[in-house]
C-alpha cells in the first residue's frame, strides 16, 4: 500500500490542523492505521492509532483531548484532526499501515509509511 500524507504546515499556538493520509493499492481496511510523528533530534513517536474498522482508537497522552484520529474507509484516508496546537508539536508527522485488524502504538508493528508532513508550531 502506498500512503501520501498531507495538511501539514504553518500554524500559531492555539490554531488547528487536519493531517490526511491517502492510501491507494490495496484494500485499505485490510490495514489498522497510526499516525507518528519525529522532532530534530528526537526519535519517531506514536501520536494516535485506529483500528482497520475505525472501532478502536489510541491517542497518546499528550494529545488526549486535543487530537482526534478516524478513517473514511470508503475513501481509503485515515485522518488526524490537531486542535488546539503546542509549539512542542511541532514535528514531520507520518502515517503508517499495519497489515492486521488491530491498531498498535509500536512503531515495528507498521509495514508502510507515507513521507511525512510537516507541522510548525509558532509561539
Amino acid at each position: 500500500v502506498q500512503l501520501q500524507a498531507s495538511g501539514g504546515g504553518l500554524v500559531q499556538a492555539g490554531g488547528s490542523l487536519r493531517l490526511s493520509c491517502a492510501a491507494s493499492g490495496r484494500t485499505f481496511s485490510d490495514y489498522a492505521m497510526g499516525w507518528f510523528r519525529q522532532a530534530p533530534g528526537k526519535e519517531r513517536e506514536i501520536v494516535a492509532a485506529i483500528s482497520r474498522g475505525g472501532g478502536n482508537r489510541y491517542h497518546v497522552g499528550f494529545v488526549k483531548g486535543r487530537f482526534t484520529i478516524s478513517r473514511d474507509n470508503a475513501e481509503n484516508t485515515v485522518y488526524l484532526q490537531m486542535n488546539s496546537l503546542k509549539p512542542e508539536d511541532t514535528a514531520v508527522y507520518y502515517c503508517a499501515a499495519r497489515l492486521s485488524g488491530s491498531s498498535s502504538y509500536y512503531l515495528e508493528d507498521y509495514n508502510y509509511w507515507g513521507q511525512g508532513t510537516q507541522v510548525t508550531v509558532s509561539s
